[in-house]
């Protein structure tokens, strides 16, 4: 879990300097990694929205999961021909958090990236997570919110429940989060046997934010843009979802820390 700096007009060939043999993999002109980079998107009937999802994506990633949510369109055949070599894991439940539960368990990366299927996301913000990790922190965190990021997506009403949400999340768990409900994310893979996943909704976004405050794992904001979806419509519903987040939060507090120490929280690129 370590980084690699070289300059940018750097030529020699990537590295080879671990006791494993593992080759650092670019990651930008000042930055190359060893640990290998799984993509999880959960899709369903977004075989419009994929070319665009994809073209986003680096090429330095080591593996592109794809949970179809029982597809009626073509998106397993787009994902595949877009890339070859894409993982697709068929979903046996429903709903985002049990596609996620399910992306999750195929990867074989050391970091897991979460990222829509609607286009909502870019891609090229992935170096961002990624260096934020082998910086040191746990769970990069993507916010809409915090400096430099934005959203295109949001309505009044889903930007004022987001908040007051936040706020509750902030002040009964101890947190310092600028953005509550949001799917992009990024963390290494043992960070999953601390937060142990057991929904099934939207409201797994929040589960995850609160479950690993209550870890004591180490936590850095990411500025994150969130695009309007491109095709389609969203199953998002904001009272009906918001209510399942609320009640995610009322559980979360009635159980008992995993560990004593207070997590650390960057917000942006200040420590």
């Amino acid at each position: 879990m370590s980084s690699f700096l070289r300059p940018a007009d750097a030529e020699e060939p990537p590295l080879t300097l671990l006791p494993d043999q593992a080759v650092y993999r670019p990651v930008s002109s000042h930055l190359a990694i060893a640990p290998p980079v799984s993509v999880v998107i959960p899709a369903m009937n977004e075989a419009e929205n994929l070319p665009y999802v994809f073209k986003t994506l680096p090429d330095w990633i080591h593996e592109v999961i794809l949970v179809d949510g029982n597809s009626t369109d073509d998106t397993v055949r787009v994902a595949r021909e877009l890339w070859p070599g894409v993982t697709v894991v068929p979903q046996r439940g429903k709903g985002k958090g049990d596609a996620l539960i399910s992306g999750f368990a195929a990867c074989t990366g050391e970091i897991i990236v979460m990222i829509d299927a609607d286009g909502s996301a870019d891609g090229g913000e992935i170096v961002s997570y990624v260096s934020a990790l082998v910086s040191g922190a746990d769970f990069a965190k993507g916010s809409r919110f915090a400096n430099g990021g934005g959203t295109d997506d949001m309505t009044p009403v889903r930007k004022l429940g987001n908040r007051v949400l936040t706020a509750i999340v902030n002040t009964k768990f101890g947190a310092r989060y600028t953005d509550l409900c949001y799917g992009y994310n990024a963390f290494w893979r043992h960070c999953l046997d601390e937060i142990a996943l057991d929904c099934a909704g939207f409201e797994v976004e929040t589960l995850m934010n609160i479950r690993v405050v209550k870890a004591g794992l180490r936590v850095q904001e990411i500025p994150s843009h969130e695009y309007n979806r491109i095709h389609g419509v969203s199953n998002l519903r904001a009272v009906r979802d918001g209510l399942r987040v609320l009640k995610v939060i009322v559980r979360e507090r009635g159980s008992r820390r995993n560990r004593s120490a207070r997590p650390a929280l960057i917000t942006g690129d200040a420590l």
